[in-house]
């Protein structure tokens, strides 16, 4: 799996018939909310992660690195996120891909949190019309990564430095100053680190998923700026990218 920089689209792969277009890899496109921590997750797990099927890969394209201000808030990016999939759907066409074909077929994504945005509902019924495909935590992406160490189900009452708090005191986030040993400071836990996710036999994204699975389940349906705790982050792994787990 790859992670194209600049100008790569779903345009550039054309050509190669049949077998050229079954061995192709999927486009997706990615907004996120956080400028390094969702950014330099995806780059582990697509690096480090288990294709869930052997010789099916990814490339990623990060469509918000540079976006500012209200360009990075929940509705402002699914807007953005439309107009990338209607650019990326017309090459799709043109490269003589199916929608039918969900191997192929671009997918734009969307990461965000429930923080304390407004018009998270407007946000989740806009992308749901226009088929772009989001992966939301309630109150933020540190819940998804507290999940790969332990099971948490109670509320953080949409407050993210409760869940940042808690995930600081983990194995994996601690930074060596001489012979001193120190937790890193918030703004440095938004850098991550591969020992955070990743395990040799897999189970901590397996502990992850099944922990968010059952958190969400005890969620009414009816408004999700009120789930909390919540994640579909493995949504995105699974379905976006691919993999089987890392």
């Amino acid at each position: 799996m790859a992670r194209p920089k600049g100008g790569d689209s779903v345009a550039r792969k054309k050509g190669g018939g049949a077998k050229g277009r079954k061995n192709r890899p999927r486009q997706v496109y990615i907004f996120t909310e956080g400028e390094v921590t969702e950014p330099e997750y995806v780059d582990i797990i697509v690096a480090k992660g288990t294709p869930a099927v052997p010789g099916r890969s990814v490339d990623c394209h990060f469509e918000n690195e540079n976006a500012v201000g209200k360009h990075r808030k929940p509705y402002a990016m699914v807007k953005d996120a439309v107009r990338t999939l209607r650019k990326v759907e017309r090459e799709a066409k043109a490269a003589g891909l199916k929608q039918d074909d969900d191997w192929n077929w671009p997918q734009v994504w969307v990461l965000f949190d429930r923080d304390d945005h407004l018009n998270i509902t407007e946000a989740r019924q806009l992308a749901d019309k226009e088929g772009v495909k989001i992966a939301y935590s309630h109150p933020c992406f540190e819940l998804w990564r507290l999940l790969h160490y332990t099971n948490y189900t109670s509320s953080f009452g949409g407050v993210c430095t409760d869940a940042n708090s808690r995930l600081r005191s983990r194995p994996g986030f601690a930074a060596t100053y001489g012979r001193q040993v120190r937790t890193v400071s918030e703004q440095q836990s938004k850098h991550m680190r591969e020992e955070q996710v990743l395990s040799a036999d897999g189970q901590r994204y397996a502990s992850a998923k099944k922990f968010a699975q059952k958190i969400n389940a005890a969620q009414l349906p009816v408004n999700p700026e009120k789930w909390d705790p919540y994640t579909d982050v493995w949504c995105f792994v699974e379905d976006g990218l691919l993999l089987s787990g890392y």
